[in-house]
């Protein structure tokens, strides 16, 4: 079972919940990680918050506070609309699905991979 808001993140979901801006908190902090001298001395890592649900959503992808805020509220709408919706989240749902696909390559590759072992096998009692 995959945790519901780390479910979020996915692109395609379309029946998001809407969010407005008297919702949110946003604040600019400075980002942390890699990048020395241009992390440490600018704010550009945008810290929202979703006050009615308690969701708090850190981004730090971009060096642009525009592109961080941007990004910020698409995953935190998609974090809402998990926390409100839950398995009947089409984010939910998209996660689940995309698991299930990654399971079968697994399987597909694991059943390749003794195919091939048993091929050679078979070639070798040939050369015997």
């Amino acid at each position: 079972s995959v945790p519901l808001l780390q479910a979020a993140r996915k692109r395609n979901s379309l029946n998001l919940l809407e969010l407005s801006e008297a919702e949110l908190e946003e604040q600019f902090v400075r980002g942390d990680g890699p990048g020395g001298q241009a992390t440490n001395k600018t704010n550009n890592c945008v810290v929202l918050k979703h006050v009615p649900s308690g969701i708090v959503v850190k981004c730090h992808q971009t060096r642009s506070v525009e592109k961080n805020r941007k990004i910020a509220r698409e995953i935190l709408q998609e974090k809402v609309d998990l926390f409100y919706k839950g398995k009947d989240s089409d984010v939910f749902k998209e996660k689940k699905a995309s698991e299930k696909q990654k399971q079968e390559k697994k399987r597909r590759a694991k059943e390749n991979l003794e195919r091939k072992k048993l091929f050679k096998e078979m070639q070798q009692l040939d050369k015997e």
